[in-house]
């Protein structure tokens, strides 16, 4: 009920927990600016956003179009509600519940202060939630603009910019939602290697004690992570990082597989069975060379190719992405 009163004040820049709005709809924004000449990018992180919300501010602005004092206090309630840590609980005196499903319409309402201002000085930007980016054509214009907003936020909104993370630099030296770009006159969106990182994490967590697992099974639990990652990043129009991915997960599989045959002999076998030669599969199987090291050698890549992981079903980020793309 409070959407519908708060939705149509809020900025056309803003792609946050909105109907028909959404991330891939700010990145797109994002490049598009940086082809018409805007070479420098605001990146500005708020500090511990949803945990530092100040309430009486947040209250002063729900006030200003709700005249019910019920659901003021509702609110109110709902701000305040107790943390419980360790079986404690803890009074809350500021920020709002992290998870809540109030959270995200409160900080689009807190934050469209912001956001008019922006457009009051004729600023192009995107925000999503509470990341946003402003995009400029000069490095001392960037500087200028980070200073003054950083000022305003204090005054006006009580939020602290977290220095250490926010900077005046190229759009393709920062991230946004996960994506980047590249320095070409026409960018190209690309996949942050943070991203990369984070997607890598995941797929190691998912893969402890994988030696006690069949491959199959292990796939099968690898599977939805990767459609989900596929499925967020399709906006990809560089290919590089998808393929070196791929390659990375298969080698991890093969490094299983070796790990799981433990003896030479049973390598050997087992190899023999994919269609190595005898001697190329014992040669291979007494090298002395470590798991991860076998995983990327020819003889595991001929024994086990990309088509023996798609019969199993593993996916691929590259063709599930190129097929989201609708790229045949």
């Amino acid at each position: 009920m409070l959407s519908p009163i708060f939705e149509e004040g809020f900025s056309e820049s803003s792609y946050g927990f909105r109907p028909g709005k959404s991330a891939h709809q700010a990145v797109k924004a994002a490049q598009q600016y940086i082809a018409e000449g805007r070479r420098v990018v605001v990146d500005m992180d708020l500090e511990k956003f949803f945990d530092r919300v100040n309430h009486d501010v947040l209250m002063g602005k729900l006030a200003k179009q709700i005249g019910d004092g019920r659901v003021l206090r509702l609110i109110r309630r709902y701000l305040e509600a107790g943390m419980m840590t360790d079986g404690v609980v803890s009074q809350r005196r500021q920020g709002t519940p992290q998870g809540g499903p109030l959270s995200p319409l409160l900080s689009n309402i807190l934050l469209t202060e912001r956001d008019r201002e922006l457009e009051r000085r004729g600023h192009a930007f995107c925000r999503y939630a509470d990341d946003c980016n402003i995009y400029v054509k000069s490095q001392t214009a960037g500087e200028r603009i980070k200073a003054s907003l950083t000022r305003f936020l204090a005054e006006r909104l009580k939020l602290t910019v977290n220095e250490a993370k926010s900077a005046v630099a190229r759009p393709w030296h920062r991230k946004f939602l996960g994506y980047s770009v590249t320095w070409h006159k026409r960018p190209k969106i690309r996949i942050a290697s943070a991203s990369r990182e984070r997607l890598e994490g995941k797929i190691r967590e998912v893969l402890q004690g994988a030696q006690g697992r069949s491959l199959r099974q292990v796939i099968e639990d690898l599977n939805p992570v990767l459609r989900g990652w596929a499925a967020y990043f399709r906006l990809t129009e560089t290919r590089n990082m998808l393929e070196e991915l791929d390659g990375w997960i298969r080698r991890k599989l093969r490094c299983i597989l070796w790990r799981q045959w433990k003896r030479p002999y049973t390598r050997a076998k087992n190899l023999m069975k994919v269609g190595l030669t005898e001697e190329r599969a014992f040669r291979s199987a007494c090298n002395q060379r470590g798991s991860w090291w076998n995983s990327g050698a020819s003889h595991m890549n001929q024994a086990y190719p990309k088509s023996f992981f798609d019969r199993l079903g593993l996916v691929s980020l590259l063709d599930t992405t190129r097929r989201l793309q609708g790229v045949q």
